[in-house]
């Protein structure tokens, strides 16, 4: 339906009080409709339609059309080639599809690929390793924290990830003053919240968003996490300024990133280009690090003992899996939920 349909149907039909108002009406975008289904069982039923609608027009069809293309070159080469045509999907990472230097992925995007729901499960079980190989997943516990928590030197956060305690409820206790026992999950989740926000540049709107808290609320918890963690406000405010200064952000290897709108005197533009001189060498140094590791799990020695079996970031196919030698630094972190240290 059209948005001018769904407006009649939900704000005339069904009388429901309309949200943000818009050039041709009002807003029936996901978060209007989102509000409005705890009230009716009509926005919950378009909700599951513009889902499902999604699952099937960005992975199922076009999971099979590319398989069904690999296959089909395979076939017009007389089976499996040099190319990789095996009638399997084959996915295109690119270096530079984002800014921040992280991988980005194409035809199709597995980073894209959704798991918090039934259906999404499902779509993902259709991933299946070559005969005799497996699909390895990896990833490093809670990088871009641990990377800030190495550029600000902040004592406090240094000293979580160095205890291999979970970092959100030491945070939690020191925001709300009680032991890390009595954190209870619902201020786990907002001392989460904030740890993640930070990297981001997250406002007190942005923040009594996320939480559906009010903002003098959210503002007074920002405030007390910069009190907590005072080498993560130095940190930033350092990084600021020495983007005024250059006109761009380095990330933990030298890589540059300009911000143009550094100095702008419009000061929206302005903010935003200090959040993405703050995010550079955080989520920035992460990428580069992963890359890193990637480059040496591929270096290592073929049909060696797994060692390392985790979650995340890299996805491959291949008899090998990640291979420590005697002695050495592991590369890839330990596995593990949101209470892992890195």
């Amino acid at each position: 339906a059209s948005p001018k349909q769904l407006q009649e149907v939900l704000f005339v039909e069904r009388k429901l009080s309309p949200g943000k108002k818009t050039k041709t009406g009002f807003s029936t975008d996901s978060s209007v409709l989102e509000e409005l289904a705890a009230l009716d069982v009509v926005p919950r039923k378009i909700l599951r339609h513009r889902s499902l609608a999604k699952l099937k027009s960005t992975y199922v069809e076009s999971l099979a059309t590319l398989a069904e293309a690999d296959a089909a070159a395979a076939a017009s080469l007389g089976g499996p080639d040099l190319f990789g045509k095996t009638g399997r999907v084959h996915t295109h990472y690119m270096q530079t599809g984002a800014a921040t230097g992280r991988l980005s992925s194409r035809d199709p995007n597995l980073q894209n690929i959704p798991v918090r729901d039934e259906e999404g499960r499902r779509i993902r079980m259709a991933f299946v390793a070559s005969p005799g190989e497996l699909l390895v997943s990896a990833d490093y516990s809670q990088i871009e924290l641990v990377v800030l928590a190495h550029l600000s030197q902040d004592p406090g956060l240094l000293k979580a990830f160095r205890e291999g305690v979970d970092v959100h409820r030491r945070t939690a206790s020191l925001l709300f003053g009680m032991s890390e026992d009595e954190v209870t999950s619902d201020k786990r989740r907002i001392a989460k919240t904030i740890n993640f926000g930070v990297i981001y540049g997250m406002s007190a709107f942005r923040l009594s968003n996320e939480l559906g808290i009010p903002r003098g609320e959210a503002q007074k918890f920002i405030d007390a996490y910069f009190e907590t963690y005072a080498g993560v406000r130095d940190f930033i405010d350092k990084v600021v300024k020495e983007a005024e200064e250059k006109g761009y952000s380095t990330t933990i290897l030298g890589r540059r990133r300009p911000i143009a709108a550094i100095n702008s005197r419009n000061k929206t533009e302005k903010q935003a280009a200090e959040r993405v001189a703050v995010n550079t060498p955080i989520q920035g140094s992460a990428a580069d690090i992963v890359k890193l590791a990637m480059i040496r799990v591929d270096a290592k020695p073929l049909n060696q003992q797994l060692t390392f079996l985790t979650r995340g970031k890299g996805v491959g196919d291949d008899p090998v899996s990640f291979f420590q030698e005697p002695g050495e630094v592991a590369f890839v972190g330990k596995a593990g939920g949101d209470n892992e240290g890195p």
